[in-house]
């Protein structure tokens, strides 16, 4: 079925920025006002603009996903068709610039596409990371030859990207990896392999983290990041991982025997790829963030329309109080965190976004991802067990983003910005003592 194409505005270098004045947007409804947190319309950080973008990307995927999605989760990986149409529709490569091949629209817009995603509760399509991860490292870090070969490939979807970090003994601690390469003349000798990766099935091209230098003062001054496309020799795909949950997106284990690398596989510098894998994180776990509130916004969603149809003892559920205090307080929770999160999507287009507020909002967004989803099935009752129901699927799905780009104790304990962080989480550890201190006080008056 055809979509009716409407590129995303272009705020991001200023060319075009009048068109994406936000004019009025003080006017526009916040999630806590709207009639409902998935609404078209609503957050002051998007325009008018934005919400036609929106409309279409909404569209897409209520006709081009949607429908497939079932038949996706049993194959265990989407279409290659759907990419190839979400690259006609201008969905893949959005904030990358326009002379790298890319759409050259703003961040909000690269935003929308994987909001509504989200919303449509069809995690098969690993765009997300295709067009905001792996694209940004070719885009800032590589040579001209790179970024010409591969970005306009991959913005029209012909061209499928997989990020390959994680090791089956290396997951959050990216410097226990064991993968490497080493010279051979100008070429480069791979040996190795990778676990979970998305888009490892179907992946053309891969950006696999080697450590290049293991004589480095520390193995963070010995990495390096290669390209390496399918069909090399020595370059093997593994089996699809049979997951809990995010059945219909394809991840897979990669080998790397031997595998031969021209000197321009690879990216940037030599020995520099810890640092460029360090100064992306910030905007991956953005991606993260939002796409883990964009969730409880749709379970949100999802369990209020279900309340007002189930009855209980003669009435709707809907119009039980505790049952609307439980909504009250998932409600708060939520607007609480999307405004939030929606500062640091305008700190990132601003270019200001930091390590370690990144992290709070993967954190924060992540912890709230399992908590709205357990509290949604209990007011579904037994029926939030049942596959066929959006909150089963969803809540298995949420398990995932605890340990993307690094578990959340991790984030809390053991990353490079840890002063923060300690801080954070000494907050965190503060308001869990004065909870129980008002337990223990309010223990008189229960008896």
């Amino acid at each position: 079925m055809e979509v009716a194409l409407y590129l995303p505005p272009k705020c991001a270098w200023g060319k075009t920025k009048s068109r994406c004045s936000h004019s009025g947007g003080m006017e526009r409804p916040e999630a806590p006002f709207a009639k409902k947190l998935t609404d078209i319309g609503i957050r002051r950080i998007f325009s008018s603009e934005h919400d036609i973008f929106r409309k279409s990307v909404r569209k897409f995927f209520q006709e081009e996903v949607i429908p497939y999605h079932t038949e996706w989760e049993k194959a265990g990986e989407v279409s290659r068709e759907l990419w190839e149409k979400a690259g006609k529709q201008g969905l893949l490569g959005i904030n990358t610039e326009e002379h790298h091949g890319g759409v050259g629209g703003d961040f909000y817009s690269a935003a929308i596409v994987w909001e509504e995603q989200a919303y449509s509760n069809c995690t098969g399509p690993g765009f997300s990371l295709h067009s905001n991860i792996v694209i940004p490292y070719i885009s800032n870090y590589g040579s001209e030859e790179q970024i010409k070969r591969f970005i306009p490939q991959m913005t029209a979807g012909k061209c499928i990207s997989a990020l390959a970090m994680t090791e089956p003994g290396a997951g959050s601690d990216l410097q226990g990896i064991k993968t490497n390469a080493k010279k051979d003349g100008s070429d480069w000798i791979l040996n190795g392999s990778k676990v979970f990766i998305t888009n490892g099935w179907l992946s053309d091209v891969v950006l696999v983290m080697s450590v290049t230098n293991r004589e480095a003062r520390s193995l963070a001054h010995g990495i390096s990041l290669f390209l390496v496309e399918n069909g090399m020799k020595g370059f093997i795909k593994g089996r699809k991982l049979n997951k809990m949950g995010l059945k219909a997106q394809d991840t897979a284990e990669l080998f790397f025997e031997d595998v031969r690398l021209p000197a321009s596989a690879l990216l940037g510098e030599e020995n520099k790829g810890f640092y460029y894998i360090m100064k992306q994180l910030p905007q991956e776990r953005l991606v993260i963030a939002d796409i883990g509130i964009s969730a409880c916004e749709f379970m949100f969603e999802e369990t209020r329309n279900y309340i007002k149809q189930r009855k209980a003892f003669g009435k709707p559920l809907a119009h039980m109080q505790t049952v609307q205090h439980k909504l009250a307080e998932l409600k708060t929770r939520i607007c609480v965190t999307r405004a939030f999160v929606d500062s640091c999507l305008q700190l990132r287009e601003e270019k200001r976004l930091d390590s370690a507020t990144a992290a709070m909002a993967k954190y924060w967004a992540s912890e709230l991802q399992n908590s709205v989803a357990y509290d949604c099935v209990q007011l579904h009752g037994g029926w939030g067990y049942m596959w066929e129901y959006p909150i089963a699927k969803m809540t298995v799905t949420q398990k995932r983003p605890d340990d993307c780009n690094g578990s959340d104790g991790t984030l809390l304990l053991r990353s490079p910005f840890h002063d923060a962080t300690k801080q954070f989480y000494s907050c965190k550890c503060a308001l869990r003592a004065v909870r129980q201190k008002a337990s223990a006080a309010s223990e008189p008056f229960k008896q």
